[in-house]
This record gives structure tokens, C-alpha cells and sequence, in this order.
């Protein structure tokens, strides 16, 4: 009856593990590049119109007048970190879960994202104060 058997270890000796210490690097603070900064800047004065396709009057209006406007960025890394600029100066934490999912599939960490929204958020802060 094999199941009845103890299992116990053969010598009662004791077993030393080698732990390798690797030191840690430091996670850097996160920061954003000066055009990453005027682009979360620049922002400020975009609608949330934006970030959507312009509907058939608007592109017949802009066909019309020769004034098409289209405020996205070449580069998509930039223009992910455009969208979520301009939602956050108008939501703050408050942006869809996919946008955010976008914004880190185009390279940002989410300690980039907290540092985006606090900034604007103070930044819209410090601008109510001066108006009142």
C-alpha cells in the first residue's frame, strides 16, 4: 500500500539556498519630453470634437471653403498622447478605460499618465485661482 507510505526526506539534513542579490534599478521619475509637454500644452485649446471624424457637413463645409481641418498628429505615439491630453483637460482621471488602454499601447507607462492628469489638473487649478 503505497499510499500509506511516509514521505519523508532521506537524510534529516538541512537544505542552504544560495540567493543570488541582485540590486534594483531604481525606476526613473516619470517625465515627459519638451514637445510631449507643448503637445499636452497645445491641448488645452482642443475640443473634444477633436478626437472624431468630421461628419458629411463638415467635410462638405470644409471642401466647400477649402479649410479641412484635421487636428491629428502625424506621428501615432503623439497623437495617443494628444488624444488623452485633450480628454483629460476636460475629464481629468475620469477618460475611458480603452483611451487609456490606447495611450499605454503607444509606449507611455501609467506613472506617465498620473503625471499628465495631476499636472493638468493643477495647471487648471492654479488657473481658476487667478480668475477669482
Amino acid at each position: 500500500m503505497a499510499y500509506l507510505a511516509r514521505i519523508e526526506p532521506q537524510a534529516a539534513r538541512p537544505i542552504a539556498f544560495a540567493l543570488k542579490v541582485v540590486p534594483t534599478a531604481v525606476p526613473a521619475a516619470p517625465e515627459f519630453s519638451q514637445l510631449e509637454w507643448s503637445i499636452i500644452r497645445l491641448a488645452q485649446v482642443d475640443g473634444l470634437s477633436t478626437l472624431r471624424e468630421p461628419g458629411l457637413f463638415l467635410r462638405f463645409v470644409g471642401w466647400l471653403t477649402g479649410t479641412a481641418h484635421r487636428p491629428e498628429l502625424a506621428n501615432p505615439r503623439l497623437e495617443a498622447l494628444r488624444r488623452i491630453s485633450v480628454m483629460s483637460w476636460h475629464f481629468g482621471f475620469s477618460v475611458p478605460g480603452d483611451d487609456v488602454a490606447d495611450f499605454l499601447a503607444a509606449g507611455f507607462s501609467l506613472d506617465q499618465y498620473e503625471l499628465l492628469v495631476t499636472s493638468v489638473r493643477a495647471a487648471l487649478a492654479a488657473s481658476s485661482q487667478r480668475i477669482h
